[in-house]
């Protein structure tokens, strides 16, 4: 079916979805939706990542747009003030470029190079001004995204989000290790590990600036709605990881809930697909269950005040891109040219990533 039923842009096609990776359940009750700033975001975004040299101009003009990044973040942040989004999706871009750091510095046996950029990271993080003209391109590209989405609601928010991507970059440091010395997680200490590498708090953080709306933390912290948080987060790095498994194994790599499971539980590939695929399947079942539970909790809120009804409709809008994560990105997995290893001339060596030792300057 098109990824964007309602869509005339020649841009988006019908995609064909491999038979192991299809959920017909996302096709049927996720329809997929577009914010219109997306022919501008995907422009802009370009742009930015040429400005910031993020990416050599080469591989910008090849790759960029078919890695559909800013597709990901227009199908999410549905409502979002332009402005808003277009910070998101430069901060999504450069979150790619970093992970793609990050595993060359692992394959290149780079681990100086790692511990130097995670220090500036954890630097420009807590005063991002101070790093906008860093000498490396990611720490000053990251500095900029911070200080633009530090700028749309209170301090309150601003040191939330920087607690949890501190923690981000600290659960990257650990797979850094765990990537060098050949250790495989366990199942547990997967799961918890990686809503941490997929960001699962910062995602959600930014739910907020997107609904103009900070959320008090008796809501964030309000059992279904947090529920439903992890529900569409962890469905996202799930199903990450069943596309992604040919790439990382193919990469040597060790973090994935598949590769757990066939290195700890003993399962073949076959049986760790199937397995995977079972757990995303029971977390979308139970999503819309809670779904309808949030929804009855905002309605609740809605006390009949004007702040009462402010604050139901934050809610409900943050609830609605919780949604809108099944289906954006369900649809990214098969239409970025990120996950076709199959096409790639080196399946270890993704095309579009700067291989050189960018990170020892």
């Amino acid at each position: 079916m098109p990824a964007f039923p309602q869509s005339t842009t020649p841009t988006h096609t019908t995609v064909a979805v491999p038979p192991a990776l299809s959920l017909p359940v996302i096709e049927t009750e996720f329809p997929r939706q577009l914010h219109p700033y997306w022919p501008r975001l995907q422009e802009k975004t370009r742009a930015w990542l040429l400005e910031k040299r993020l990416m050599p101009a080469d591989k910008v003009a090849a790759y960029a747009d078919g890695l559909c990044y800013t597709d990901l973040m227009a199908g999410y942040y549905i409502g979002a003030p332009d402005d808003v989004l277009q910070a998101i999706a430069d901060y999504s871009a450069w979150f790619f470029v970093w992970d793609d750091r990050h595993d060359r510095d692992v394959i290149h046996r780079r681990p100086a190079a790692w511990r130097r950029l995670k220090q500036r990271l954890h630097a420009a993080l807590d005063s991002p001004r101070d790093h906008l003209h860093h000498q490396d391109p990611l720490v000053a590209g990251f500095a900029d995204s911070v200080v633009r989405l530090y700028s749309y609601l209170s301090r309150k928010w601003n040191a939330r989000f920087a607690r949890h991507f501190h923690a981000v970059i600290e659960a990257y440091d650990r797979e850094f290790r765990n990537r060098a010395s050949g250790i495989v997680p366990t199942v547990q200490d997967y799961l918890v590990l990686r809503r941490l590498t997929f960001a699962h708090w910062i995602w959600l953080d930014l739910l907020e600036p997107s609904a103009e709306y900070e959320l008090p933390n008796a809501v964030l912290r309000n059992p279904v709605y947090r529920r439903a948080a992890l529900l569409c987060q962890d469905f996202a790095a799930w199903y990450n990881d069943l596309c992604s498994l040919p790439k990382e194994i193919a990469g040597d790599e060790v973090h994935n809930l598949g590769i757990s499971l066939i290195h700890h539980e003993g399962m073949s590939l076959t049986e760790a697909v199937k397995e995977v695929r079972r757990r995303i399947e029971e977390g979308i079942d139970e999503f819309l269950v809670v779904e309808q539970e949030v929804l009855r909790y905002a309605d609740r809120l809605d006390d009949g005040s004007v702040q009462g009804a402010e604050l139901a409709d934050a809610v409900r809008a943050c609830l609605f891109n919780m949604r809108n994560w099944f289906s954006s990105v369900y649809w990214f997995h098969h239409e970025s040219g990120r996950y076709r290893v199959d096409s790639w001339d080196d399946r270890s060596t993704p095309p579009y990533v700067n291989n050189e030792t960018a990170g020892e300057k």
